[in-house]
């Protein structure tokens, strides 16, 4: 392995286990010194943590750490919670708004109902260590489970419904496009304006059947999040 490359595995250890986002790397010298090579070579190696996203070149400041957003694996049984815990970070979620609403006529149409039929509306935002992530209207079926769905505080809502309703939902489609945020989007995101952020537009079907109980548009921001896409 040349030499710039080894000393670029060890700096994204150290990236990873001791620096936070802001956090800068000892100056170039110190490392060249550390590693016994020169200037040079460390440079290159800073290159390549750079290119990976892992570091900011600051002008007349030095090399900054910048944060890393989570991945998040998209297939047919992805979990917003279980993903990041599997990460090591603490997701939350929690209803800002509930009720029944007037299903408007597309929504009709994924659920098979006529227009204006009544249906249970949700709006969670969730947060990754505290700090907001994602803003979502959650659309659900059948007006039945409203006694029990009302009660839904925090949490993930997919693990709510299997508990008190025996209901397990698996994603079915999933449409993802980058727009620019809402004014609603950078109040509750905590957002400027001009950051654009992910839209996911999300149909949910009872295992093992075709039927269409849980529709979701979520508002992500691009710089916590990374989709993974497995093939």
């Amino acid at each position: 392995m040349r030499v710039y490359l080894d000393i670029a595995k060890h700096l994204e250890q150290d990236v990873r286990r001791y620096f936070q986002a802001g956090d800068y790397l000892p100056a170039e010298s110190a490392l060249a010194k550390r590693f016994d090579v020169n200037r040079h070579t460390v440079r290159r190696a800073i290159d390549e943590l750079v290119f990976n996203g892992l570091i900011e070149r600051q002008q007349g400041r030095g090399n900054m750490v910048v944060s890393q957003p989570f991945d998040y694996p998209l297939h047919c049984g992805a979990h917003f919670t279980d993903n990041l815990l599997e990460q090591g970070s603490s997701p939350t979620s929690k209803v800002i708004e509930r009720g029944l609403i007037a299903a408007n006529d597309k929504v009709a149409s994924l659920f098979e109902v006529l227009p204006e039929s009544p249906i249970i509306k949700l709006t969670t935002l969730r947060k990754i260590d505290g700090v907001p992530a994602s803003v979502i209207d959650h659309y659900l079926s059948d007006v039945r489970w409203w006694p029990v769905v009302k009660h839904f505080e925090v949490g993930s809502l997919h693990r709510y419904l299997r508990d008190k309703l025996d209901l397990q939902l698996t994603r079915r489609t999933t449409r993802l496009r980058a727009i620019m945020p809402t004014k609603t989007d950078c109040r509750l995101l905590q957002l400027p304006g001009k950051t654009p952020i992910m839209a996911f537009k999300t149909t949910n079907v009872l295992k093992g059947t075709d039927q269409v109980v849980e529709f979701s548009s979520s508002h992500t921001r691009s710089d916590l999040v990374e989709i993974v896409l497995e093939h």
